[in-house]
């Protein structure tokens, strides 16, 4: 009833997004923790598979090992579907025997994506090659590319519902967290929304404070600089894309 894709960059981010044809999607199946991996849980998803992976991974112990065990302890496994992209190293899935078709993953180098109830094996190749032809894009950007190209090649055969992005960078908290819990475009809303994140939220958030300055910057004639600048380099880098 989903489909998603994780990514890794080269900053050492982690990038989520997810779409289903069911309520808040992105309320219990999308994990994430700093420097370790990047979790999605989905189909009859396991709530439990989340904290689990990262702490597994966090602690030394492979993606594909994560996923085995994982699933092996589970008597539900062949209802679940299970993707997970460390910080370092290859990703792993799992497509549980009995996921409704279309069902399916793909793993690639710095990314992955896994669906299930979809309208065919497009989705999955459509949000994987827009996501490898937006290459230099920033991260959400090429995130929301992909999602709405899987969108294109049918989605979901349900229907929408909703979506949600996640941009795990440097701190123990996302550097941007979105959900569409209810929509009749909820990928089209969640890039609405991301358009809004880029006018004050985005540098705001950049202002507090965090793992390499406690204090953040508390002076507001600086972050209302910080977020001017911000403002000025998101134009001049639209007028180069154009």
């Amino acid at each position: 009833m989903t489909w998603s894709i994780l990514a890794r960059d080269e900053a050492g981010r982690f990038g989520v997004a997810i779409a289903s044809r069911f309520f808040a999607v992105g309320a219990l199946c999308v994990h994430t923790r700093r420097g370790v991996a990047a979790v999605s849980t989905q189909a009859l998803m396991n709530p439990l598979y989340g904290p689990a992976a990262l702490e597994w991974v966090a602690q030394g112990k492979s993606a594909a090992d994560t996923v085995i065990e994982l699933t092996a302890a589970d008597a539900g496994r062949d209802q679940r579907q299970l993707h997970v992209l460390p910080a370092v190293g290859a990703g792993a899935a799992h497509t549980g025997a009995s996921c409704v078709d279309w069902c399916g993953h793909q793993l690639h180098d710095n990314f992955s994506v896994a669906g299930n109830m979809l309208a065919g094996p497009g989705v999955i190749e459509a949000t994987a090659q827009a996501f490898i032809a937006t290459e230099g894009q920033p991260l959400a950007e090429r995130l929301l590319a992909a999602m709405a190209a899987g969108e294109a090649a049918g989605g979901d055969k349900r229907g929408k519902q909703s979506a949600a992005l996640r941009i795990h960078g440097d701190e123990d908290h996302p550097q941007l967290d979105m959900r569409v819990d209810d929509h009749v475009e909820p990928i089209i809303e969640l890039k609405r929304l991301y358009q809004v994140s880029l006018e004050r939220f985005q540098p705001f958030a950049a202002c507090l404070a965090g793992r390499h300055n406690p204090v953040g910057i508390i002076d507001r004639a600086q972050i209302d600089a910080r977020i001017a600048q911000f403002r000025a380099d998101q134009a001049l880098h639209k007028g180069g894309a154009a």
